[in-house]
Order: C-alpha cells, then sequence, then structure tokens
C-alpha cells in the first residue's frame, strides 16, 4: 500500500463536474493499493498518517499531528502509484495495481479506519474518472509505504 500524501490549506475532488469530496486545512491522500496488501498493512499506514507530524507548531516547526490541528482528509483512490515504468518503451504497466475485488474493499476499510479518528474524512469515487483540485501548504509532500 501507498501514499502520497499532500499538506493542503483546501482540496476537493469532482466527477462529472460534481463536487464529490471537500476539505479545508488537512491531507489529501492518494491511495495505490497491491495485490498483496492487507489489513494489517492499511491499520499502519492509518497509524502512520493520522500521526504524521508536518504541521507547524508556534515556533514554526514541524511538528504537529492532523489530530493536533483539527485537519480534515481528502482520500482518493489512484492506482497509477503502483505505475511500472523500468521497461523498455514508455507507456507504464498498471500490473502491480491491485484488481477492484482486492482494492475496494482495503480502500473502504482505510477510509472507515480514518474516520474513526477523524471528524472529517471525504473521498472521491473509486475508479471514476477524477478531477482533483488542491492548494499545497508548503509544499509539503510525504509518500507512506507498507
Amino acid at each position: 500500500m501507498k501514499l502520497v500524501v499532500q499538506r493542503v490549506l483546501n482540496a476537493d475532488v469532482s466527477v462529472d463536474n460534481k463536487t464529490v469530496g471537500k476539505i479545508n486545512k488537512g491531507f489529501l491522500v492518494l491511495l495505490g493499493i497491491t495485490h498483496s496488501d492487507t489489513k494489517e498493512d492499511a491499520d499502519y499506514l492509518v497509524r502512520k498518517l493520522i500521526n504524521l507530524r508536518v504541521f507547524t507548531d508556534e515556533n514554526d516547526k514541524m511538528n504537529l499531528s492532523l489530530q493536533s490541528v483539527n485537519g480534515e482528509l481528502l482520500i482518493v483512490s489512484q492506482f497509477t502509484l503502483y505505475a511500472e515504468t523500468k521497461k523498455s518503451g514508455n507507456r507504464p504497466s498498471f500490473s502491480d495495481s491491485a484488481k477492484p475485488d482486492i482494492a475496494i474493499p482495503l480502500y473502504e476499510y482505510f477510509v472507515e479506519e480514518c474516520k474513526k479518528q477523524i471528524p472529517v474524512v471525504q473521498t472521491g469515487i473509486f475508479g471514476a474518472d477524477m478531477k482533483v483540485s488542491l492548494v499545497n501548504d508548503g509544499p509539503v509532500t510525504i509518500i507512506l509505504e507498507s
């Protein structure tokens, strides 16, 4: 399981020109799932994400977690995080990305576990053609992997 975490001032995701998820200060999380991922991987990454200390404190040091700043989450499925690009040619392979029968339950589990700890959790629509907008704060972008 792989997360690209972006600290944002705000972010939203739309499908067919309709906003389906929107947050203020917090994290935009792009979530990729591979074949071997499990609920244990999701649990580990939820803990890392919720406790990631990248928000600034009163001394302007990255020292505060999402919970300590009452931050929000926008979680967007992103199968392209497992693109294979090392082979010859320029077209990536996505064979390392989990198929929907594995990915959807893990994605939903990840979202539900986040909702247990963060009051505002929004999502995109799994498998949809989504348009994501954000105001990156910093910019701060962190990659987390299980």
